[in-house]
């Protein structure tokens, strides 16, 4: 047999890598590249004036303990303040947004694509000022904190009315329709079978929502607050201008992790679990 009819199992392989060795070849680029980086960064920068502007230990000790029992404390009052109030009012706006009533779901949907859009800095600049303009003589319950709730529930609401929405619509159907066979009216077989299943899959995303809301907290200052309502960024910055001197801001965004990186880590797990529960 002539060697042009030889089985093709016996010619040599095609010379060239592998898609895995590719793939660990482009890999092994990224890390020789992003080590280049973190060195050329550690050799350049100037450690001594970053040490001077936001790494003074006399300076953050005179922090403590007010950061935490002042600072800290409010921002997760604004916080949890703004997250409940969002929630029962985002719980509302889904409901209207899967109502069968026509004008309760424009309602909703123009009040989503309304403060879904506007940034939050403008809704807490619309409660600080137009509201008192509006309503002369009317002081909104709360003070300081009433009118932060306000602020970041009306951003947070729209947001998690989509989030109540889709985890609603996510319930298998015949679940309701098992409740209406047992005699549940519409609205219980919704408030005691759909919702609760609903809240169970959105619960990383209200979490991750939770995280959103205290960093947005730092809006705050537009309000106007007092010394004694002050949170972590406020704080911060008031003590830098007081000190000339950075390291107040570095100590407030410490505090910030403080808080976010376990929450972020809760979040993950939820997600892992919830991932694992569907398949």
């Amino acid at each position: 047999m002539s060697g042009d009819t030889a089985d093709p199992q016996l010619q040599p392989r095609r010379q060239g890598l592998s898609r895995r060795r590719r793939r660990r070849l482009s890999q092994g680029v990224q890390y020789a590249v992003f080590a280049a980086v973190v060195i050329v960064f550690a050799v350049t920068a100037d450690w001594g004036r970053l040490k001077n502007q936001f790494a003074q230990w006399n300076i953050a000790k005179q922090m403590f303990p007010d950061v935490i029992t002042l600072a800290l404390k409010n921002t997760v009052l604004y916080t949890l303040s703004g997250f409940v109030f969002g929630l029962v009012l985002g719980m509302v706006v889904a409901l209207m947004r899967l109502s069968s009533v026509g004008p309760y779901r424009w309602l909703a949907g123009i009040y989503i694509e309304i403060f879904r859009g506007l940034p939050a800095l403008l809704i807490f600049i619309f409660v600080g000022v137009a509201v008192p303009l509006a309503f002369p003589g009317t002081e909104i319950i709360g003070g300081t904190y009433g009118k932060v709730a306000l602020a970041l529930g009306l951003v947070s609401a729209a947001y998690m009315a989509e989030t109540i929405r889709a985890g609603i619509q996510a319930v298998p159907k015949g679940q309701l329709e098992a409740a209406r066979s047992l005699g549940f009216s519409q609205a219980r077989a919704m408030v005691s079978i759909i919702v609760p299943q609903a809240f169970r899959i959105i619960l990383p995303p209200l979490t991750n929502e939770l995280v959103l809301l205290f960093k947005d907290s730092s809006l705050v200052l537009f309000l106007g607050v007092t010394l004694e309502e002050r949170e972590l960024s406020k704080y911060g910055r008031d003590l830098a201008s007081t000190t000339a001197n950075s390291t107040p801001i570095l100590v407030a965004g410490l505090c910030y992790l403080l808080v976010t990186i376990p929450l972020s880590f809760v979040v993950r797990r939820m997600e892992t679990k919830t991932g694992e529960a569907v398949r």
